[in-house]
């Protein structure tokens, strides 16, 4: 299991790395922009890459290469919301395929997906840091060292526990 807390660490096994956590801290997540990291146990959905930054990579999980045309939905008014949806798309949207590094490898937990809620808050992922850990919108931000060695040893039923 992989453990989040608080404090701003990451945990698993014999693994601990200091985290960005979102700029409200860890709690009741209660709507889409609250800027809360939602405590709670999850699993890991899936693992996105860029293949043109993250040249060598192994895991347990199939990887998905990240694309110009992908994105996350965050528009509670679009059937996508909190989906992988296909750019360019009318709905307010994060782009997956970014300039800076923060999206050269994600990993994506269930957080509000069966069912999806409407503002209840999505993607929330694992992701790379920005400079100096800077808080986040509520996801968590690893060193990208950090997290290329966490996809490495992480297994298809590793979940994760904030708290």
């Amino acid at each position: 299991m992989i453990i989040i807390n608080k404090s701003g660490f990451l945990k698993y096994k014999k693994l601990k790395f200091k985290c960005s956590l979102g700029k409200a801290g860890i709690g009741e997540k209660r709507k889409e922009g609250d800027k809360i990291t939602p405590k709670g146990t999850y699993k890991i959905v899936s693992i996105y890459y860029r293949s043109d930054r993250i040249k060598k990579i192994s895991s347990k999980f199939k990887l998905i290469k990240i694309k110009k045309n992908i994105g996350w939905c965050d528009d509670p008014k679009s059937k996508k919301y909190n989906q992988l949806i296909k750019l360019p798309n009318k709905y307010r949207h994060e782009k997956l395929y970014r300039t800076d590094n923060i999206y050269d490898l994600i990993i994506a937990l269930n957080y509000n997906m069966k069912p999806i809620m409407k503002n209840k808050g999505s993607a929330i992922f694992i992701h790379i840091a920005n400079k100096n850990y800077k808080s986040t919108a509520g996801c968590i931000g690893l060193k990208k060292t950090h997290l290329i060695n966490l996809v490495k040893k992480i297994r298809k039923n590793t979940k994760v526990l904030i708290n």
